[in-house]
């Protein structure tokens, strides 16, 4: 298969659950493990300006690399009524992810429409965005004002030759930097950063990275390096275990663990003992959350994911595009949550990894 000219699209979309209308009022749904659907994490492009080791190697992602064409992308308004639908069904978090959601047009009226979301109970739901950072500098005031709530940056390192190489297209740390203090200009409160740790490449900026964010007041978030896609060359002994990153900084700056802020969040939380700031650990690969995973992930083509590490997903755009009621499309939705039984990280081996996994950034990590 020539990776220079393939579509995104790697394995054909399936569907399997008829159509059958949800009533209205009816109960949220629960998967084969009792898991209920709390996030939607919507990619809004599969592009990106980045070329991440991690998520989009450019030896295999290259300038003539064939990306979805615009007619494939699900339009604001197709996401918006998909995102009701999800909200409808128990989702009270709507994350906007990519490839680099920034480089997709007029992302601001998105937002502006997912932001006018409410929950049964009219609540807001709570609206945020990942970024690599690198269009904050001219986007962070007009997200804001069409109703962002927060955003994340992803950051792995504040040595600008290490962070040049990892993302593959010598970007300077000095202009992320810059974006997330137009975020902060902007009104965007409680900024994360995300920072993907792989060893040999980056685990000595663990503790250099903790003290800024510390000193910044912004949330840093661990992740360990996943056998996300099939495309990063991923071996577990690259992994630096989120244990080994808790005691790095402890041996630094004294942590203690603690309680998590809802059911299913993603990140152990630790604070510093002196109470001042905290750090968050995502840990996929050596202490697996699978059992309290309540997020789905909505490509930019309109697949549902109800897995980070899928091998394929299930068709919502084509019954969008073909006239379905909302009701039909909540009744579809209900009915792929519950046959899910999804719990890749718990029963990881050698043999998973050689899996055909759909790329991170094409379901929107």
């Amino acid at each position: 298969m020539d990776r220079t000219t393939t579509p995104i699209q790697l394995l054909p979309r399936r569907s399997g659950v008829p159509r059958q209308p949800l009533a209205a009022g009816s109960p949220a749904p629960l998967d084969r493990l009792g898991r209920a659907v709390h996030d939607l994490r919507i990619s809004v492009t599969d592009r990106c300006n980045f070329r991440c080791t991690y998520c989009m190697p450019k030896e295999v992602f290259g300038a003539d690399y064939a990306f979805l064409p615009r007619s494939e992308l699900l339009t604001f308004e197709e996401i918006e009524r998909l995102a009701r639908t999800f909200v409808r069904l128990g989702v009270g978090k709507l994350r906007i992810t990519g490839g680099e959601p920034l480089v997709r047009r007029d992302l601001p009226i998105l937002v502006g429409l997912l932001a006018a979301i409410r929950t049964p109970d009219g609540e807001p739901v709570d609206l945020t965005l990942t970024t690599n950072g690198s269009a904050l500098r001219h986007l962070a005031r007009p997200l804001r004002e069409a109703g962002l709530g927060r955003v994340t940056v992803s950051l792995d390192s504040l040595d600008d030759e290490v962070f040049r190489a990892m993302n593959g297209v010598d970007y300077p740390v000095a202009k992320v930097l810059d974006g997330i203090a137009a975020a902060r200009a902007a009104g965007l409160a409680n900024i994360k950063i995300n920072m993907v740790v792989r060893r040999g490449v980056n685990e000595s900026s663990i503790v250099p990275m903790a003290r800024w964010a510390r000193a910044e007041g912004l949330i840093l978030r661990f992740i360990e390096y996943m056998d996300v896609g099939h495309s990063n060359g991923w071996q577990l002994d690259e992994v630096v275990p989120a244990g080994e990153v808790v005691a790095a900084i402890d041996a630094a700056m004294p942590l203690e663990p603690v309680a998590a802020n809802y059911p299913g969040e993603v990140a152990a939380r630790w604070r510093y003992r002196d109470g001042d700031g905290e750090v968050g650990v995502i840990s996929s690969v050596t202490q697996p959350f699978c059992a309290d995973c309540t997020r789905a992930r909505l490509s930019a083509e309109g697949t549902l994911y109800t897995c980070l590490f899928a091998v394929s997903g299930h068709d919502l755009r084509g019954p969008l595009r073909d006239g379905a009621t909302d009701d039909e499309l909540a009744g579809l939705v209900d009915g792929i949550w519950r046959i899910r039984a999804d719990r890749y990280s718990e029963l990881r081996t050698a043999a998973t990894g050689s899996l055909p996994k759909v790329e991170m950034f094409a379901m929107g990590g």
